[in-house]
């Protein structure tokens, strides 16, 4: 499950990068010739990514699911899918906002390899977030792959109350969660609006860039 959300992300992400960079001389010029406005290709570009994610999202959920052997409650499907809609729309959003927020594609495509490394190590998988440095914990709370996660995990297993064998001890699943990743089923409905919030961020910081800054050279 980890491994698909971070491949599937900085897939997209990077695939984004290419693109927008080419896009964002057509769009220039357009600018320049007062085609239309900014605000309007900003949407536009925003807007035009949701259908293709949410088939993305809905084909990986159809094929992966089954496959994992999750619970098949309509209600943990809806919020699977629900996690990965999010998480692909916040790389792509990512992507879009780091082209028109630095000059050339190379730039980018640097800052994006050094978040990546960040996204993987502060997303509480690697490092549980109870283990994490309190002097670093503000990067977990920063990073949107730690919220995908715990919605991933906490909506499948936070409410099974099975006894497991974990660490030479038995524990229920939930309890687990709660100790060793810090994950708690109460805390769903807060995850899900931090989720929603990521893209949204990006989205907006991508419109903001696009209109402020111009990094074209004559």
């Amino acid at each position: 499950m980890y491994s698909s959300l971070l491949f599937l992300g900085i897939s997209n992400c990077s695939s984004v990068l290419s693109r927008f960079t080419t896009e964002r001389t057509v769009m220039y010029r357009e600018k320049f010739a007062h085609m239309y406005s900014s605000l309007a290709y900003s949407c536009a570009q925003v807007i035009v990514e949701v259908p293709y994610l949410f088939i993305q999202a809905a084909i990986h959920v159809i094929i992966t699911y089954p496959m994992i052997g999750y619970y098949t409650s309509p209600f943990k499907v809806l919020w699977f899918f629900y996690a990965m809609f999010c998480s692909l729309l916040c790389f792509n959003y990512l992507g879009m906002m780091l082209v028109f927020l630095t000059p050339n594609f190379m730039v980018a495509s640097v800052l994006t390899s050094a978040l990546y490394s960040m996204l993987n190590l502060f997303s509480g998988f690697l490092i549980p977030q109870p283990k994490i440095p309190k002097w670093w914990i503000w990067m977990y709370y920063l990073s949107p792959t730690s919220w995908t996660l715990k919605w991933l995990l906490t909506s499948q297993y936070g409410d099974i109350d099975k006894e497991i064998m974990v660490f030479g001890e038995t524990k229920k699943v939930t309890a687990f969660l709660e100790d060793y990743f810090g994950f708690q089923h109460n805390h769903l409905d807060l995850v899900a609006i931090v989720l929603l919030a990521f893209p949204l961020a990006f989205a907006s910081i991508f419109a903001y860039c696009m209109a402020r800054l111009n990094f074209q050279q004559r």
